[in-house]
């Protein structure tokens, strides 16, 4: 038995020796091995390697895939004008060189991240103080760009490279500090209330113009129409007063009894009207007596 249990702790001691001794590459990393702290080889290919137990060789692995780094503050910068705007960007970047990026920046991608935000930041701020708020607007936003670039590569590959590689360097915002908004925002809503203000008094001048016009035309209608409707009326009295002329020179006595009958007319306008006649000494009635006069002659009798 204790040969048995003395050959299973050997085995075991020598399987996590040889465990401890191989170690893979991933294809998106790259394998660092150390020889008492110092860089004994770099691993840039994919697959299965082996190297001496701890505490003689040690493994750290290196991202060395395409990285991004966003901007991490909101401080603004001024322009040539003197104005403070924010710029939000983003950098794509990677490790080339994992030796001199151990030795000069750090153990991993955190350490070059913030180094790399640093260099970038000031970068941006040296190219911004140059230019007019126009120009990172519209104008030179992509030189801009290519100047931030270049100044970061001269950087990470000054007299102590980095081992990294810049590949893109992009700004995704540009804009005022928020209380330069926020005037600018208030300045731009007066502007509009003050075009509203004027384009609703134009309106209601032209409204005022439009219904003065209406009613202008509409007097000119009427009194147009009131002056036609006199002249056919005059017309229509003249014609009247023709007839009944010429209808009274045919007939005297028929004039005096139409004319007895206007004023009884006008005298009965209301119900309650009441007149008191005496028929001997009315032409009215005399007329009607004249009537019966002349009816009764002719049965007078004949002499025999």
């Amino acid at each position: 038995m204790n040969r048995i249990g003395f050959i299973a702790s050997t085995f075991l001691v020598l399987l996590a020796l040889a465990s401890s001794m191989m170690f893979v590459v991933d294809q998106r990393q790259f394998g660092v091995v150390y020889a008492l702290g110092q860089i004994k080889d770099v691993l840039t290919e994919p697959g299965l390697y082996f190297k001496l137990p701890p505490p003689f060789q040690n493994v750290r692995y290196i991202d060395k895939r395409l990285l991004t780094l966003d901007s991490s503050d909101t401080e603004s910068m001024l322009t040539a004008e003197k104005q403070r705007v924010v710029i939000d960007w983003y950098v794509r970047w990677r490790i080339s060189d994992p030796s001199e990026y151990i030795r000069n920046v750090g153990l991993d991608e955190n350490a070059g991240a913030l180094q790399l935000n640093r260099v970038v930041r000031n970068a941006f701020q040296e190219e911004v103080n140059r230019r007019t708020v126009k120009e990172l607007l519209s104008v030179k936003r992509d030189a801009l760009m290519s100047d931030v670039k270049r100044e970061v590569l001269e950087a990470v590959r000054g007299a102590k490279p980095w081992g990294v590689d810049v590949v893109d360097v992009r700004i995704t915002r540009v804009d005022y500090v928020e209380a330069i908004t926020e005037s600018v925002y208030r300045r731009m809503e007066a502007e509009r209330k003050r075009v509203a203000n004027e384009l609703r008094s134009t309106g209601a001048a032209e409204g005022e113009k439009i219904r003065a016009d209406a009613d202008r035309q509409r007097e000119i209608i009427i009194a147009n129409a009131y002056r036609d409707a006199q002249k056919v009326k005059g017309e229509g009295d003249a014609e009247t007063s023709r007839l009944y002329a010429q209808a009274f020179g045919r007939d005297p006595q028929f004039a005096q009894f139409y004319r007895s009958l206007e004023a009884y007319k006008a005298s009965f306008n209301r119900k309650g009207d009441l007149v008191v006649l005496d028929p001997s000494s009315t032409e009215f009635f005399k007329a009607f007596r004249g009537a019966g006069t002349g009816a009764a002659a002719p049965a007078s009798p004949r002499k025999p």
